[in-house]
Order: structure tokens, then C-alpha cells, then sequence
């Protein structure tokens, strides 16, 4: 029997488990597709082979894994799923030892935002008092940094097999979790980490609102002519949000919402022709781009469980909610669940204690609602294609540009 199951090893899942490795309470994370880095990414020469995550009993199969594996070759090894973390985060994670130079980092210390009629906005760090305003990393290598975090921990044990079914038990008793190598683990707490199409979530009949944003989100990297000097950049256009991520060395990372048919034309294209409709829709703000990864597309979908926590269990991440990726919060207000958790679990005592974990819930409500408004609220602004709209959506972000309180206070809290 374990104290805490906490089923999913992705970026908040592994943190959750890191956070608890010096608690009071015994941890089994389970996740069937352990990270692995390509044993040549991040320079020097060829070669093939994967460095597997610590407890990692094999690498995952790109066929069976949830998501592409990292692409390229030597230097140009990148991940397409690319994230950008708030100073705040980073410190925490930092806390836990998994934060270090195999990340591959970038600071973020300015941002550049247009509108779709020439408004612009400006956050810059050196303008805040800041250091910076968000780190960009890929989340394989922050991933396997924080499976490196617990490796050995004799509070964390790693399962790299797969859940078949799980029993529920009576309030203030275990539940139990089959595993598909036919061992059962009871658990007093369940935590559902296994993201926004969670299994364990539809196991306990929790449904969920959504909305359909109707757009999806291109990803690729680029290498650049010019230097980013640590600054993403962000267009509304007509056609979507395009975002420019500054990445190590000469390279961004492209987020593209956008329609299906568009996102369908971008993901067709050759890859010298991607690269030079990326660069003229970011009006060649960094010279000519050269396409490191293939692009990729997913659904841009705003998902909110209708419950987040019941006796023994507790939703975490995207497996509670999703959020439009156009202010990059996602992953954030995911590890903002894994912060609280965290902490209210440490105290000791029955884990699965339903008053601590309604606790959890309400505390991190609040902040994802905002969230979720703010972001949907944002992309319908700058969806309507009326004159007057457009006309009084530029002039806001040129007044936020313009008066420097307001443009510090935001920049403030952009990066909690």
C-alpha cells in the first residue's frame, strides 16, 4: 500500500512527485511513457540512441507515446512542445532540483505584442525591476530534469506500467489501481495527473464544460538570421495569434492559433516555404527563418472538470482544466495546483482527507477562472472583425503601452 498514487509523469505530475519526495507520506508515480532524452541533443556530433529517465525501465515507443518525441539532428535535437514558466514557478521548481543547465533554458526579458491595426504593447524586465519576465524551455527537458529530481528518493517509487481499472473504496478507506502487469497498488490518494484526456477522470464519471475555440495551434522552431536578444514576440492577425518564443542561441519556437484550414495549409507547406510565411507574418522581425522541427497541430480546447477533488482523489493540471495558450498560462496554473497540493499535504495526516482536498480545490478555483476568462475573453475580443472593435482593442494596448504604472503592473502580474 501507498500513501499517494499520483497517475501521469508529466511536467506537473513529476513536480508533484518531487515536492513530496521529503514528506511525510510514501509516493508511487506511474507513467507508462517515461522521458527520454536523445543521448545527442543539445549539441555536439551525431549519433542515436535515448538517455532514459531515472527508474525508466524502457524508452517509449514514438507510436505509443502521447506525444512526438523531440526532432533532429545533433545541435538541432528540439522538442515541439515548448513552454514558457513564470519566474515564480522556476523558483519553485528550483526548490525541488529540477531546474539546471541540461534544461536549456532561455530568459525572457522583453515581450513585443501587435494588434491587428498597429496598436502595440511592450513589456520589458529592465522597465520592472525585474530579471525577467518568464524562462522558455522544452518540456522533455524539463520533464527528465525533475524525474532526475526523485531518482533513487527511497519516499518516491516509479511504476512504468499501465492502469486497466481501479476499485474505489469508502471515504477514509484505499482505493485500489489494476495494473495491466497484473499487480494492484491501493492507494489512500489518487492523483489524476494524466492530462486534458484523462482516464482516471473518466474512471470516476467526472465530465467536464468545454468550449471549442475552433482554431488549432501550429507549433514548430526555427532558427533565425538575427538575434532575439531574449524577446518573444506576439502578433493578432486576422488570421490568428502568432507567437514567437526566443529559444538558446538563434531559435524561436512558434505557437500559431489559428482555423483548421489554415492550420491544415501551414503544416502542408514544404519547409522552406513554411519558414518564409512564418517570417513575413511576423513582419521579418528576426531576418529569415530556417525550420528546425516539422510542424505539429492540436485542438485549442478551454476544458473545466466539474469536480476537482472527492474523497481520495484529486484532479491536478490539465486533467482539472485547460486554457487558449495565447498568454501561455497552462502549464503554470498546473504547477501552481502542484504548489498547494504540495504544501497542504506535507502537514501529514490522512492524504485523502476530503475537507483538506476541498481546500485545494477552492483555493485554486479562483485562479483558473480568471484565467480561463481572461484568455477566452482576449481571443473573442480579437476574433471580431468589426471596424469599432478593432479600432478600440489597438488603442487599449497602445494607452498599456503608454502609461507606465499600468504597463508595470501588468508586467507584474504576467509573471507570478
Amino acid at each position: 500500500m501507498t500513501d499517494i498514487l499520483i497517475l501521469g509523469g508529466g511536467l506537473n505530475g513529476a513536480a508533484l512527485a518531487a515536492a513530496l519526495k521529503d514528506g511525510p507520506h510514501s509516493v508511487l508515480l506511474l507513467e507508462p511513457h517515461p522521458p527520454f532524452l536523445p543521448s545527442h541533443s543539445g549539441g555536439g556530433a551525431g549519433g542515436e540512441g535515448a538517455t532514459l529517465a531515472p527508474g525508466a525501465t524502457a524508452a517509449p515507443s514514438p507510436v505509443a507515446s502521447r506525444h512526438p518525441p523531440p526532432t533532429g539532428e545533433g545541435e538541432n535535437v528540439w522538442d515541439a512542445r515548448i513552454y514558457a514558466y513564470s519566474p515564480g514557478n522556476v523558483e519553485w521548481i528550483k526548490t525541488l532540483g529540477g531546474w539546471n543547465d541540461a534544461v536549456r533554458a532561455q530568459a525572457v526579458h522583453r515581450m513585443r505584442i501587435h494588434g491587428d491595426d498597429g496598436g502595440r504593447l511592450s513589456f520589458d524586465a529592465l522597465d520592472a525591476g525585474l530579471p525577467e519576465l518568464a524562462w522558455i524551455a522544452e518540456n522533455s527537458r524539463l520533464q527528465y530534469a525533475l524525474w532526475q529530481s526523485f531518482a533513487g528518493h527511497p519516499n518516491v517509487r516509479v511504476l512504468t506500467s499501465r492502469a486497466e481499472a481501479v476499485t474505489w473504496g469508502a471515504p477514509g478507506t484505499a482505493h485500489r489501481l489494476h495494473l495491466a502487469d497484473g499487480e494492484t497498488i491501493q492507494a489512500r490518494l489518487l492523483v489524476a495527473a494524466d492530462g486534458a484526456h484523462s482516464w482516471l477522470r473518466d474512471q470516476a464519471g467526472i465530465g467536464f464544460d468545454a468550449e471549442d475555440y475552433r482554431h488549432i495551434g501550429v507549433v514548430a522552431n526555427f532558427a533565425t538570421e538575427r538575434p532575439h536578444r531574449g524577446t518573444a514576440f506576439q502578433w493578432f492577425r486576422a488570421d490568428g495569434v502568432l507567437a514567437w518564443l526566443p529559444l538558446q542561441g538563434q531559435r524561436i519556437s512558434m505557437v500559431w492559433s489559428t482555423p483548421p484550414e489554415h492550420a491544415a495549409e501551414l503544416q502542408a507547406l514544404p519547409h522552406a516555404e513554411l519558414a518564409r510565411r512564418v517570417a513575413a507574418a511576423g513582419a521579418h522581425a528576426l531576418g529569415e527563418l530556417r525550420l528546425i522541427t516539422p510542424p505539429a497541430g492540436f485542438p485549442l480546447v478551454r476544458r473545466r472538470a466539474h469536480e476537482w477533488v472527492r474523497p481520495g482523489l484529486a484532479l491536478l493540471g490539465d486533467t482539472a482544466h485547460t486554457v487558449h495558450p495565447l498568454a501561455g498560462q497552462g502549464v503554470n496554473l498546473g504547477f501552481r495546483d502542484s504548489r498547494l497540493l504540495a504544501q497542504m499535504l506535507k502537514s501529514g495526516g490522512d492524504p485523502g482527507e476530503i475537507g483538506r482536498l476541498t481546500s485545494y480545490a477552492a483555493r485554486r478555483f479562483e485562479d483558473v477562472a480568471s484565467m480561463q476568462f481572461t484568455t477566452g475573453a482576449l481571443k473573442k475580443l480579437f476574433a471580431r472583425p468589426d471596424g469599432l472593435t478593432r479600432t478600440l482593442r489597438n488603442l487599449g494596448l497602445d494607452l498599456a503601452d503608454r502609461i507606465g504604472p499600468l504597463n508595470q503592473a501588468l508586467t507584474r502580474h504576467a509573471i507570478l
